[in-house]
Parts: structure tokens; C-alpha cells; sequence
């Protein structure tokens, strides 16, 4: 077994606690510092027009201190008259500066008092939409798709599952970068920021409630802990991991993993028939994009097949899935199709050829 780092992960994981949060996919409009900035900008033109206002009729006020009005008092009596503080030691005392705190200086106040409670308004009623949205997004959430680590490996598997018709609202991504979740919910997927060891992370992706997991860590000891701590919330989810190193695979089984992909040796032995056949890793690499040239799709029997063998039907069976077991094309224990059974063919990638998920329960030991 090869898991460099693993009491240190363990020991990391015990002393510090990882802050974590969900965050939904939506569209921003504008950033809300910019936001900020702009009214602010906007309140401070409100207060130097009022005080230019005020300067330009100085002879109509009059300052209890030494009876003038100049342009420092100008700005000082429009910020406590904005602000409705109103200490009156300066007071407008002709007529035409009481008209123009009326008609002028009155609209003003209101207009910054709006600027002021509008932006405070708009961030508590921003705060409640969205914990509103969180708590109905979570109460509707049910089988759906949580891919923890959006790396590489997990990007080209998200894409290749909502290539088969998954909608982006069934999938919840789990990384410890909230740059990563950033780019996760830009893409249209719910993100959780936090450590995927941890079991309220893993909660707080609803995970207990979804069909089928993908771990695609960077690390093989990460992707042990992700798998023990996943399968003891979901006894019966689908998992699915991926591992760097062949001899790490055994033991993501035996941790609650349906099916482990290797990485490293999946990647050397494309390598290896490319220089072997170059022809032969062109098709294999069709294969693997989803959406292009050829596709290998998994459907069940229709009617029309029971009865027949593998190579009567009109597409190119690979396997015959029957029960639990997985039966090569050639295999005698086939015999002719049943209408419980399900193919693996190869189809020219259409939109109409899509994987059937395989929605049975999964047996535990």
C-alpha cells in the first residue's frame, strides 16, 4: 500500500477545523464592491452639491459663532442636514434660502437617505433570497450527482454524465478551493467549499441522499478518506473512484467503491497501443470523448431483440450485462438475450445515444 502523507492528513484534519460553506450558481450582474463604490460615489455627489448650493447663498445663512457662512461651513451644514442630524447653528434666515432648502436641500436629504437605506435594504434582502434559495435547494435535492475535486478528472467526468442528459442542477461539486467552486458554479453547478474527509462537508453536499458519487482527488490517501467517509453516510450510492497508483486500487474497494479507475496505468496503456497501433489509439481516444465519433452507451433489451444473440442486433454489442455480472460478447453463458439484460455498444455518438443509468441497487457485503 502506497499512501505518502496519510498521518499527516489524518493529524491536519484533527487539529484544524475547515470552514465550509454552499454556494449556488448565479449570475452576477455587477460585483458588489463596485456596487458599493457607485453609490457612494453618488451620496458623495448628493453632499457636494448640497454644500455648493448652500455656498452660493452663504449671505442668506447665518452661523452662530461669527455669523458667517463660508465654504468649510457649507459643506459642514450640508452633512448634518443630509444626515438629518440638524444641530442648528447654522440656519438658513433670508427667504430665498428657505426656499432653497424646500424645493432643493429637502430632495436632496431624501435622495441620500435613500442611497444610504437602499444599499443597506438591498444586502439584507439579498442575504435572505439567497438562504432562501439554499434551504428550497436542499429540500429538493434528491439523487443527484456529488463529484468531489474539480480538477481535471473531474471536470471531463461531469461533462461526460451531463452528455448523457444529467442536468447541471443534479450535480454538487465538493473542493477545498473556493477559487475552484468559483469556477464550478460559473459552469452552472452547486459547489461546497470545504475538506471532503469531513462528514458535515460531505452533509452539506447532501450526499446521504444522492445516487451516485465521483471521487476524483488528487491524492490516492484523500480519496481513501473521501470513499470510507461517503460510503458510511450512503450505504447505497455509487461510487466511483480514481487513483494514481494501481496498487492503491484494491483498497478504494474494500474502503465502499464500486468501480476504481487508475489513472497512471489507464493513460500508459493508451500510451502503449498509440506506439503500437497508432490507428488503434485514435479509435480508444474517440471512445473516450463523449458526444463525438463513436460511443460506447450501455440501453436495455427492447422486445424486438429477446431471443436473438448478441451479434443479431443491429448495433455493436461489446458486453451483455446480466444481473450483476458483466458477460463478454462471445461468452457461451449468454445464449440469446433476455429482456432484463442490457447492452454495451458502440454507436455513432448521436444526440439520441445516451447511457441509461443503471438504477439498481448496488449489493453490500
Amino acid at each position: 500500500m502506497k499512501l505518502p502523507g496519510h498521518d499527516a492528513i489524518a493529524r491536519q484534519a484533527d487539529e484544524h477545523l475547515v470552514t465550509h460553506r454552499v454556494k449556488l450558481p448565479r449570475k452576477v450582474v455587477e460585483r458588489p464592491i463596485r456596487q458599493v463604490a457607485s453609490r457612494l460615489s453618488l451620496a458623495l455627489l448628493v453632499l457636494v452639491a448640497t454644500a455648493f448650493i448652500v455656498y452660493a447663498d452663504h449671505d442668506g445663512y447665518n452661523d452662530n459663532s461669527d455669523g458667517s457662512v463660508d465654504l468649510l461651513d457649507a459643506f459642514y451644514y450640508a452633512t448634518v442636514t443630509l444626515s438629518t442630524t440638524g444641530y442648528g447653528d447654522i440656519t438658513p434666515v433670508s427667504d430665498a434660502a428657505r426656499l432653497t432648502n424646500i424645493f432643493v436641500i429637502t430632495p436632496l436629504r431624501v435622495l441620500f437617505l435613500i442611497i444610504l437605506v437602499g444599499t443597506t435594504l438591498e444586502v439584507l434582502t439579498e442575504r435572505t433570497r439567497e438562504e432562501w434559495r439554499l434551504n428550497r435547494w436542499r429540500s429538493t435535492l434528491r439523487d443527484h450527482t456529488v463529484v468531489v475535486g474539480f480538477g481535471t478528472k473531474g471536470r471531463s467526468a461531469i461533462q461526460t454524465v451531463c452528455a448523457t442528459g444529467l442536468r447541471k442542477e443534479q450535480v454538487v461539486v465538493v473542493d477545498p478551493s473556493s477559487k475552484v467552486i468559483d469556477a464550478a458554479t460559473a459552469d452552472g453547478y452547486a459547489g461546497v467549499i470545504g475538506d471532503a474527509t469531513r462528514s458535515e462537508v460531505l452533509k452539506r453536499a447532501e450526499v446521504q441522499r444522492a445516487r451516485q458519487i465521483i471521487i476524483a482527488t488528487q491524492r490516492d490517501d484523500t480519496a481513501v478518506l473521501v470513499t470510507l467517509t461517503a460510503r458510511q453516510l450512503n450505504r447505497g450510492a455509487k461510487i466511483v473512484a480514481a487513483v494514481r497508483e494501481e496498487e492503491n486500487a484494491p483498497l478504494l474497494q474494500q474502503s465502499g467503491a464500486d468501480a476504481v479507475i487508475t489513472s497512471a496505468s489507464a493513460a500508459g496503456r493508451l500510451l502503449g497501443l498509440s506506439v503500437l497501433s497508432p490507428a488503434a489509439g485514435m479509435v480508444m481516444e474517440d471512445l473516450i470523448q463523449q458526444g463525438s465519433g463513436l460511443d460506447m452507451v450501455e440501453r436495455p433489451v427492447v422486445k424486438a431483440e429477446v431471443g436473438r444473440g448478441p451479434r443479431e442486433t443491429d448495433d455493436l454489442v461489446v458486453s451483455v450485462v446480466r444481473g450483476h455480472r458483466v458477460l463478454g460478447y462471445d461468452d457461451p453463458a449468454i445464449g440469446s438475450l433476455q429482456l432484463t439484460d442490457r447492452l454495451i455498444t458502440i454507436v455513432r455518438a448521436t444526440h439520441d445515444a445516451k447511457v441509461t443509468p443503471d438504477v439498481r441497487p448496488i449489493p453490500r457485503d
